[in-house]
């Protein structure tokens, strides 16, 4: 006898299936970065039905971000980025579970932190150490993975890609990435990145060089990732 879909998830699982849409509801899900990218990939893991959701960050949502980040508003200016993203998700699906990690993932705290736990595990954050720490606990681990390259900089949504790094161009940042993953004897991960090449970066109210941004870009970027780990979850 088949369980009875709910509403909001019909339409999914008439694509994927019952038994698809079962494996979502028992997935964990862990996201690195609940900005630009993070965010999206956030919001698609929830209205897909994916059962558990780790997020991780710890900014606070800022003017700054309301151009491209689906939790930024100016009723959320202010408060952590991480505790928005959990109300939004409840009120998405109060079916999943969202466990809040408001840290800075790095290096030096990446012990506290257990990587085995999750079905998946999406890196959207921006320091290079951190990310490059959680290709090399992922890979050595086993679990399935994906990283984001740089969406700043990027006005062609069309340029965006899925593929492995080894395989990559014109990304600066995945330049770095493969170059310190294979000294770590890692040549394989997936990433998403940018063949188009970057444009001028911006400056804050400090005269500090931001990267610009847009707010489509991160938000297809987002989606993208989301769309990967779904159907690597349902396979």
């Amino acid at each position: 006898m088949k369980s009875e879909i709910k509403a909001e998830f019909s339409r999914t699982a008439a694509v994927i299936g019952e038994d698809g849409l079962q494996r979502l509801s028992r997935a964990r899900v862990a996201v690195f970065g609940v900005g630009g990218v993070g965010g999206y990939v956030c919001e698609s893991l929830a209205r897909s039905g994916v059962g558990e959701i780790d997020i991780f960050d710890m900014d606070t949502v800022s003017p700054s971000n309301i151009n491209r980040q689906i939790i930024a508003l100016h009723s959320t200016v202010g408060r952590y980025k991480t505790e928005v993203m959990r109300e939004r998700i409840a009120d998405i699906n109060p079916d999943c579970k969202v466990n809040e990690h408001r840290v800075f993932y790095l290096p030096e705290n990446a012990d506290n932190y257990d990587l085995g736990q999750y079905d998946f595990v999406v890196d959207a954050i921006d320091t290079v150490t951190a990310k490059i720490e959680l290709a090399v606990r992922a890979t050595f681990l086993s679990i399935p993975f994906i990283s984001c390259m740089g969406t700043g900089n990027k006005l062609d949504v069309s340029a965006l890609k899925i593929s492995d790094i080894a395989k990559t161009t014109v990304c600066p940042l995945a330049r770095v990435m493969r170059r310190e993953l294979r000294a770590r004897g890692i040549n394989h991960i997936p990433v998403l990145y940018s063949t188009e090449l970057p444009l001028t970066s911006g400056t804050d109210e400090n005269g500090k060089k931001v990267p610009a941004s847009t707010a489509f870009v991160p938000a297809a970027a987002g989606l993208m990732i989301g769309a990967y780990v779904i159907k690597e979850l349902v396979k």
